[in-house]
C-alpha cells in the first residue's frame, strides 16, 4: 500500500479592497508562478491551487501552504496565513513582495522564499519533509532551460488566457520598476524547443506571453524572437497571443511579420509619457533614445502588420502639473494606440522610486501591511511635487471619466478598424478598454455614481447585474 501523500496548498490571494479588475475573466491572467512551483514539487505530494480570482476562500486541511502575492495583495496573504498558523499548519511565501520585504513577510509566515524559486524550492520541500524548515531561502538567478513543465492543469479553467514565459531579466532598470531587482539585469532565454513544447500543451487558444519584453534588446534577441515565432508557425500552433514589448518591437520588419503570422494580436508598450522630461525622470532609457517623435511611426509600423497596441501611461510624476495630466489624456485620445492603460505613479518596494519618496517623506499611506492594499496603481498614495494628493485623485477621476466613456472608446475602435483593416483585430483594443481598464471603477459604477452612468447603462443593457 502506497504511503499517503502530503498535501501542498498554493494560494493566490485577491485584493479585498478593489475587486473590479477580477470580475471578468478577460481582465485577469493565471498565476503562472504557482503553476511553476507545482511543477517543481515532487509527485509524492498532492497539490492544489486555491485562486481567489474565481473561488472564495474556504479553509481546507494541508500539510504545507504556499502563498504568492503582489504588493497590493500581501495583506490578504498575511490574513489567510494567520488562519493556517492558528491550526498549526506551516506557511511559506514567495513572489515579488515577499522578496522585497522578507522581514515583514516573516512576521506573518513561517518561511519566505526570496527571488526566483527554481534553484531553491526542492530544498524547501526537503527541509519540510525532514522537519527542518528554515525561515529564509534565497534563490539564485539560473539558466531557464531543463526545468519541469509548469502545471497548467492545476490552474482555474475559468481563465480565458493561458500564461507562458520565455525570458527573464531586464537591463533597463526604470525608476518605478522592480523587475531588475527580482529577475536581474541580464536577459535570460528559455530554449525555444521547450517554449514550443509548452505552447502545445496550453489549455486555451488565447495566450499571454508574460515576458517583460518578449523580443529583448539588440540584434541577437531579435533573431531569437523571429526563430520562436517561426517555430510556432512550423509546428502549426494555432493561437492568438498578446505580450509585452518595448518600442524596439518595430525596429525589424521580420520581427513584426513573424509575430503576426504566429498569432500576435496585441502588444503592450510602456510609453509612460509623451514628453521627454517625464521619460528622464523615470529613467525610461529606450524611449529617450528613440525620442517621443518616433512614437507615431512605431505605431504605424506595428499596425501595418495587423497588430493592435495597448499603450501604458503613467500619471503623477514629479514633472507633472495638473495641466500636464490633462495634456497626456489628450495625447492618448489623439494617438493611434488602440487601448490604454492609465495608472497612477505608485512606489513599490524594491524600486528606486520607493526609496526616494520614502526618504523624502512623501508616501502618504504607511500603515503597513494594511495600507499595501492601496498600492494598486489606481489610488494615489504619494504626495506629488506639483499638486496635493487630493488634487491628483480628483484630476485622475476626471480624466478617467473623459477617456473611458462610450463615445471615446467607440471612436478609438473606429480608428483601430481603419488602421488594422480587420474587425477581429480591432476588437482586441475595444475589449481591453471595456473589460479591463473600465472595471477599475466598478465600485463607482455599481454605487450609481452619475459620473459613471454611461457604463452602468451598458452593464444593464448587457443583462449584467
Amino acid at each position: 500500500m502506497e504511503p499517503k501523500k502530503r498535501k501542498l496548498l498554493l494560494i493566490n490571494p485577491a485584493n479585498q479592497r478593489r475587486k473590479g479588475l477580477r470580475m471578468r475573466n478577460l481582465s485577469t491572467y493565471p498565476p503562472l508562478n504557482l503553476a511553476i512551483i507545482a511543477g517543481l514539487t515532487p509527485d509524492t505530494w498532492e497539490i492544489k491551487i486555491l485562486d481567489e480570482n474565481f473561488n472564495s476562500f474556504v479553509f481546507e486541511e494541508a500539510d504545507l501552504v504556499g502563498f504568492t502575492s503582489f504588493t497590493s495583495t500581501a495583506p490578504r496573504a498575511y490574513e489567510l496565513a494567520g488562519i493556517y498558523r492558528e491550526h498549526g499548519i506551516l506557511t511559506v511565501m514567495g513572489g515579488i513582495h515577499a522578496s522585497m520585504l522578507p522581514d515583514e513577510a516573516l512576521q506573518y509566515m513561517d518561511a519566505v522564499v526570496i527571488g526566483e524559486a527554481e534553484s531553491i524550492w526542492p530544498k524547501v520541500i526537503w527541509d519540510f519533509e525532514n522537519g527542518n524548515l528554515l525561515s529564509k531561502y534565497r534563490g539564485e538567478l539560473v539558466e531557464l532551460g531543463g526545468k519541469p513543465m509548469p502545471r497548467h492543469d492545476l490552474l482555474s479553467n475559468e481563465y480565458l488566457f493561458s500564461s507562458i514565459q520565455t525570458t527573464r531579466g531586464c537591463p533597463m532598470q526604470c525608476d518605478f520598476c522592480s523587475v531588475s531587482t527580482f529577475n536581474g539585469c541580464q536577459y535570460r532565454l528559455r530554449p525555444i524547443s521547450e517554449v514550443l513544447d509548452e505552447l502545445e500543451q496550453l489549455p486555451t487558444k488565447l495566450v499571454f506571453f508574460c515576458d517583460d519584453n518578449i523580443i529583448g534588446y539588440g540584434k541577437k534577441s531579435q533573431e531569437r524572437a523571429i526563430e520562436l515565432f517561426k517555430g510556432m508557425v512550423r509546428r502549426g500552433i494555432k493561437i492568438d497571443w498578446t505580450g509585452q514589448v518595448s518600442l524596439n518591437f518595430a525596429d525589424n520588419p521580420e520581427v513584426l511579420k513573424w509575430a503576426a503570422r504566429s498569432g500576435c494580436r496585441m502588444v503592450l508598450i510602456g510609453i509612460e509619457s509623451e514628453k521627454t522630461e517625464q521619460l528622464k525622470e523615470t529613467g525610461k532609457k529606450l524611449n529617450l533614445h528613440m525620442g517621443v517623435d518616433a512614437y507615431a511611426e512605431v505605431f504605424r509600423k506595428i499596425h501595418r502588420h495587423g497588430i493592435s497596441i495597448l499603450g501604458a501611461f503613467i500619471f503623477g510624476m514629479d514633472t507633472d502639473s495638473r495641466q500636464a495630466l490633462y495634456d497626456r489624456a489628450q495625447y492618448i485620445l489623439k494617438s493611434s494606440v488602440d487601448a490604454w492603460q492609465t495608472t497612477i505613479l505608485t512606489p513599490l518596494p524594491g524600486t528606486g522610486l520607493y526609496d526616494r519618496l520614502k526618504a523624502e517623506n512623501r508616501i502618504m499611506y504607511t500603515n503597513y501591511p494594511a495600507d499595501w492594499s492601496r498600492y494598486d496603481f489606481f489610488e494615489p498614495v504619494i504626495v506629488p511635487a506639483q499638486m496635493t494628493n487630493g488634487e491628483l485623485h480628483e484630476t485622475m477621476q476626471d480624466i478617467w471619466i473623459k477617456i473611458y466613456n462610450r463615445k471615446t472608446v467607440r471612436r478609438q475602435f473606429r480608428r483601430s478598424l481603419w488602421n488594422l483593416k480587420r474587425l477581429s483585430f480591432a476588437m482586441w483594443g475595444y475589449i481591453s478598454n471595456y473589460n479591463y481598464y473600465c472595471l477599475s471603477f466598478e465600485e463607482n459604477i455599481r454605487a450609481g455614481d452619475p459620473r459613471y452612468s454611461h457604463w452602468l447603462v451598458s452593464e444593464k443593457a448587457a443583462g449584467k447585474p
